[in-house]
């Protein structure tokens, strides 16, 4: 058992943010069976692999999303590739009407690789 908890997380935060990673975790599960697992500064969302990672920022989350590809768009504020074939994305969101289209097919990619 983790020492950590989701909960945690979301301590001392505005409501919003919480809101947003629930939203985020109901959009990931649309795609199949998702673990939740809370480390110390983030958390992981795990199908057979982590597909994604949730950090607290003050006012905002940071998605960290795995991509096969670099994705061109003003909403990633930061990419790193990992390997020839492995990005990690980052997306900051602070609303949950902010987890869209967008965000969705990002997610589906995500979890396809991770899957």
């Amino acid at each position: 058992m983790s020492e950590y908890s989701v909960q945690q997380h979301f301590q001392g935060r505005a409501p919003a943010l919480r809101q947003t990673y629930d939203a985020l975790l109901t959009l990931s599960r649309r795609f199949g069976p998702v673990v939740e697992e809370a480390k110390k500064t983030s958390i992981h969302l795990v199908a057979r692999s982590a597909f994604a990672g949730v950090a607290m920022r003050k006012n905002e989350l940071v998605l960290t999303i795995k991509s096969p590809t670099d994705i061109q768009s003003s909403r990633i504020h930061k990419r790193e590739q990992i390997s020839a074939r492995r990005w990690h994305l980052e997306v900051r969101l602070s609303d949950p009407e902010q987890v869209d289209a967008d965000i969705e097919r990002w997610i589906a990619q995500a979890f396809d690789i991770s899957n």
